[in-house]
């Protein structure tokens, strides 16, 4: 089994806290799948102001921590650590539903599996969950870029 700690995990991601929403990776299997979690403390920044009154992880938030997991899935596969030139942006969501809500407490765990690639498109599929319950799944799209060309639209 491959597992990645919190510094190795540093090594492929560029975020950092807050936006670093992946602890540890259980395990990932190249050109295929790959499981992580989130552990969601109630010091967690956005709990601030969502809500003050009933704490929920923001559905945007949930759906970051996925691509970044399948951003981790991208570079494992292909045998590469990003380099200052490298970013992967999210170019696509399909199908995103929500479960349940992520509260202070929860570990969130991602399991995302490569759907298909094509023409520098990775497409996923991510189901995060906690105590094996569903919160959100989604059909995930992202590509790689340098940052060179990073200002320029998608496609272009």
């Amino acid at each position: 089994m491959k597992t990645l700690d919190i510094n190795q995990i540093k090594q492929y991601l560029p975020h950092r806290y807050p936006l670093l929403l992946v602890d540890r990776v259980l395990e990932w299997e190249s050109g295929k799948s790959i499981t992580a979690i989130k552990n969601v403390t109630a010091n967690e920044e956005f709990f601030n102001g969502h809500f003050p009154h009933k704490p929920v992880m923001p559905g945007v938030l949930m759906i970051e921590a996925m691509a970044q997991t399948a951003a981790l899935l991208s570079f494992l596969t292909m045998g590469q650590k990003p380099d200052e030139n490298s970013v992967v942006y999210f170019v696509g969501i399909d199908g995103a539903r929500f479960k349940r809500p992520v509260e202070p407490g929860d570990q969130l765990k991602m399991q995302v599996e490569i759907l298909r690639t094509s023409r520098g498109i990775w497409k996923y599929k991510a189901v995060a969950t906690v105590d094996g319950q569903t919160a959100v799944e989604a059909d995930l799209m992202c590509t790689m870029r340098s940052a060179t060309d990073a200002s320029q639209p998608a496609g272009q």
